[in-house]
């Protein structure tokens, strides 16, 4: 879901308390703070060679002991509001970073509105290959879509893949 979307829902019901509910079926604590609204750009390079560009609009949680506190959907409408220019488009993946176990990042995927809350729905993240054509080159599955990268160099690096680099 872009920050479009997730303002919408956010926007359609103010007043509704937030739910966060991870992959598992579990909910984030009802008392959750989101600390940051950020802008977050990964440059990198795949293990073919390709410099790629992903950027994402990170919210990140925040579980403390003030167990009354519970965060509407129109509150952080306005924090989105004042993020002004950090946030350059709109049509950024929104995810949330979460600590459990760990800290991990989970994209929203879908939100819905029922017994006076809403709920978004988060889902996984996943590592893959995104040279497959290069550092797999025996396998029958497709290459991946691109999915939120920007080519920057396509320009394959003549070594992928050696004992050495770690790729496969």
């Amino acid at each position: 879901m872009n920050i479009h979307e997730f303002l919408d829902h956010l926007r359609a019901h103010p007043e509704a308390p937030l739910a966060l509910q991870l992959p598992d079926g579990t909910r984030v604590a009802a008392h959750y703070h989101i600390t940051e609204v950020g802008h977050v750009t990964k440059r990198f390079i795949d293990c073919g060679g390709t410099r790629r560009t992903q950027e994402t609009c990170l919210l990140q949680t925040w579980v403390h002991d003030d167990v009354e506190h519970r965060l509407l959907a129109g509150k952080l409408a306005d924090i989105f509001q004042r993020a002004g220019d950090i946030l350059p488009t709109h049509e950024l993946p929104v995810e949330i970073e979460h600590e459990g176990a760990v800290v991990a990042q989970f994209p929203v995927e879908n939100a819905s509105f029922s017994g006076g809350t809403l709920l978004l729905q988060l889902g996984s993240k996943h590592t893959d290959c995104l040279a497959r054509g290069i550092c797999l080159p025996n396998t029958c599955a497709p290459e991946p879509p691109p999915k939120l990268q920007i080519k920057i160099n396509t320009k394959p690096a003549s070594s992928c893949c050696t004992p050495s680099s770690g790729c496969c």
